[in-house]
Order: C-alpha cells, then sequence, then structure tokens
C-alpha cells in the first residue's frame, strides 16, 4: 500500500545525506578559511562606512528593493526524481501531504535567509533610528508572514507552463513585496501596510480559482530540483570530484575568435581541448566573470588603501581554487587518454590557461583602483596580482595536478 509520509521521508533522508556528504568537503578546505577572512574585513568595511552615512540616507529604500527579492524568490524542493513522471503521476490526488511537508522545509530554509538579510540591514537601519535594534523581531514576524503567502502564490504559479505567467508573476509579487518592506522600514502605519497584504490575498485567491482544473506539470517540478542539485554539484565538484554532475555545455558563439588566436599544431591539443572546457562546459566561465564583478564592486565601494590589494588577492585566490576542478573535468573520458601526445602537455596547458585567467582578473581588479583615482595603489595592485598569480600556477597547485 502507497504511503506518502514514507516516501517523503526517504527523500528527505536521501537528499540530506546527499547534501551533508559534500557539504564535509565544502566546509574542510582552505576556502573557508579565506571566506571568513573575507567575511570578516567585509564587516570591518562597512561598519566604518555605517559611520559616515547622514541621517537622511535612504535606508529603507535599499533594505525594501534587496529584501524584497529575497520575499518574492520562493523556490519549493519538492525531491521529485526524473522516475517520478512515471511511477507517481498516477497517484498525484494522493500526494497533498508530500507537498505540503515539501513547503514546510522549503518555508523554514528561507526564513533562515531572511535572517541573514535582515541581520546584514539593521546596522544601517539602527544608524539612522538612532540604534534601535528593537525592531528587528516586529520586521522579521512581518516577513514571514508576507513569505508564506509569496510560497503559497509560487506553488500556484507552478501549475502554469507559460513562462510569462511565472515572469509577470515575480514581477508583481516583487513590487508589491517591496512597496509593503518600504512602509514597513519607514514606520508607516498599519493602515499602509494592509492594502499589499490585501493585494497578496487576492493574487492566490485567483491563482487557487484559476488552477482548479489544471495539473502538476511535473516535467516543470522535476526540472527545477535537477537544476537546484545540480548547481549544488557545481559547488561541490570545486572541493571534490562529483559523479553525479552533468555537463551542461553552452555555444557562445561571440567568444569563438579567441579560438583564431590559438596556433594550429599538435603542441596545442590540451590547450584546445581547455579554453573550449573553460568557455563552455560546467560554469567556469561564469564563475570568472561573477568573482570579477563582485570583487570590483567590493574594491570600488567598501575598500581603501592595501586593503584593496588584499581583496584582489583574496578574490584572484577564490577564483583559481575554484576553477582547479577544470584539470580533471575530462578525467572520466577514455578519448582524451588515446591522444598521441605527451602527458606532460597537459600540464603545460592547464597552468598556461589557468596563469592567463588571472592575469586578465588581476588586470580587471587594478582597473577597479585605477578608476578610485589611485594610479600608484593601482600599479601596486597590477603587480602583486601578477606575482600571485605566477606563484599560484606555478607552486601552489603542483600537489593538486599531481594527485
Amino acid at each position: 500500500m502507497f504511503d506518502e509520509k514514507k516516501l517523503w521521508k526517504e527523500r528527505f533522508s536521501q537528499t540530506s545525506k546527499e547534501l551533508s556528504r559534500y557539504l564535509r568537503y565544502i566546509f574542510n578546505g582552505h576556502i573557508v578559511i579565506v571566506m571568513v577572512f573575507l567575511l570578516g574585513t567585509a564587516a570591518f568595511y562597512y561598519q566604518e562606512w555605517l559611520t559616515t552615512i547622514p541621517e537622511q540616507f535612504p535606508a529603507a529604500i535599499i533594505m525594501a528593493i534587496v529584501l524584497a527579492s529575497i520575499l518574492t524568490y520562493s523556490p519549493i524542493f519538492t525531491f521529485l526524481t526524473e522516475a517520478d513522471r512515471i511511477f507517481l503521476l498516477p497517484l498525484e490526488n494522493r500526494l497533498q501531504g508530500f507537498f505540503k511537508r515539501s513547503m514546510v522545509v522549503s518555508y523554514l530554509f528561507q526564513a533562515y535567509l531572511l535572517i541573514m538579510g535582515l541581520a546584514v540591514f539593521m546596522p544601517m537601519y539602527a544608524r539612522i533610528n538612532e540604534g534601535d535594534f528593537q525592531a528587528f523581531l516586529p520586521f522579521f514576524t512581518a516577513m514571514l508572514v508576507i513569505k508564506v503567502m509569496n510560497l503559497l502564490i509560487r506553488w500556484k504559479v507552478q501549475y502554469y507552463v507559460e513562462k510569462s505567467v511565472h515572469l509577470t508573476d515575480s514581477l508583481i509579487r516583487y513590487a508589491v513585496n517591496a512597496v509593503f518592506l518600504f512602509f514597513l522600514f519607514s514606520n508607516e502605519s498599519l493602515l499602509l501596510l494592509l492594502p499589499e497584504v490585501f493585494l497578496l490575498i487576492l493574487l492566490l485567491l485567483f491563482y487557487r480559482n484559476s488552477t482548479k482544473e489544471k495539473g502538476l506539470k511535473w516535467e516543470f517540478l522535476i526540472e527545477q530540483e535537477e537544476r537546484r542539485m545540480t548547481s549544488f554539484y557545481r559547488l561541490a565538484n570545486m572541493f571534490t570530484d562529483v559523479p553525479n554532475l552533468r555537463d551542461r555545455v553552452k555555444r557562445r558563439l561571440w567568444l569563438d575568435w579567441l579560438f583564431s588566436k590559438l596556433e594550429y599544431g599538435q603542441k596545442n591539443t590540451f590547450s584546445y581541448l581547455f579554453i573550449r572546457t573553460f568557455l563552455r562546459a560546467g560554469d567556469y566561465f561564469g564563475l570568472f566573470i561573477r568573482l570579477t564583478i563582485i570583487g570590483a564592486a567590493g574594491i570600488y565601494l567598501i575598500s581603501f588603501g592595501f586593503g584593496q590589494i588584499l581583496l584582489i588577492l583574496l578574490f584572484m585566490y577564490l577564483t583559481g581554487f575554484q576553477l582547479v576542478p577544470l584539470w580533471n573535468h575530462h578525467q572520466h573520458k577514455l578519448w582524451v587518454k588515446l591522444y598521441p601526445v605527451d602527458e606532460e602537455l597537459k600540464s603545460k596547458s592547464f597552468k598556461q590557461l589557468l596563469s592567463k585567467i588571472l592575469y586578465v582578473q588581476a588586470f580587471l581588479l587594478s582597473i577597479a583602483v585605477l578608476v578610485k583615482g589611485e594610479g600608484v595603489m593601482a600599479l601596486i595592485a597590477l603587480i602583486a596580482g601578477v606575482g600571485f598569480a605566477y606563484f599560484f600556477t606555478n607552486i601552489y597547485i603542483q600537489k593538486k595536478l599531481a594527485s
């Protein structure tokens, strides 16, 4: 006899074990030390910055814009697998409890994100409002109520296959959430908060009535679950080998001009392979772009003096460390081992590519220092970045490439 409670417990237990298995590797490396140091540095500069903001600073607007995105983003972890579209589809009417438990788990996880987000902005709020931290609990309680409504609406929206419906829903909810939070953080009366709550209730009732005749979109739910797990596996793959990771390839036609610079010949066999992999496979290229943008923003906004150089080296380390898995990206492919080229060429090609990537990042991050009008510091940062890139690719990762 089918028992949905037992099924949910098995799925939840299986997923928890899978996550904890790889989290041990993630939180047991040098990256943790770097992240703690980076967060500590960011917290220091954040406190320093708070002492300079005026009383008229638009804290409520900034908090509303950022935290509204956390309220609007309401993924639901269903723990579904590919086979469920065949074996569980006939039992859809008996899975209400299964999905309710999934929504509760999703809600608790997102409540944690709300705590973290609100905690980051409360010092700024207190700075504008005479050190008032007592508002944290009322703010958090109000956000929890709004998050419940966002989660319920999101569940109903998943009954639609049209992407336009999903996009429209997200935009509407974001606007309503942002207005609600602005009035909340501005300490306005309850009368200005109730209309937004009423709008969310109307939206929920509308989707509930319009989806009465619709069934679950199993393909969509399974695809979303696979995407979330794939994102986690990509993160874990930076620290250990993940057999469950599926390769995703993006064409990126606009980057093909880079290959024309590579001379045709046997000596460039692995260079061609690694460059293709970096630009198209997995998320290596996207990771490089994101870390460079975040690093440049951090250097420009929150750091000064030699702290800028330290931040550049930290982001270069994060980039280099997370690109090392590129070395083993094709280790399970037999055809790579059949290349009639010296194995030493593989190591040389990889280090050349990684060093060039870090050189480019050092140059781009140094520009962020230069834009602030610190020419000498930008030159020092560039020299330090180039030196770090050489040390990292020729000395630091030698043991990792030998393993």
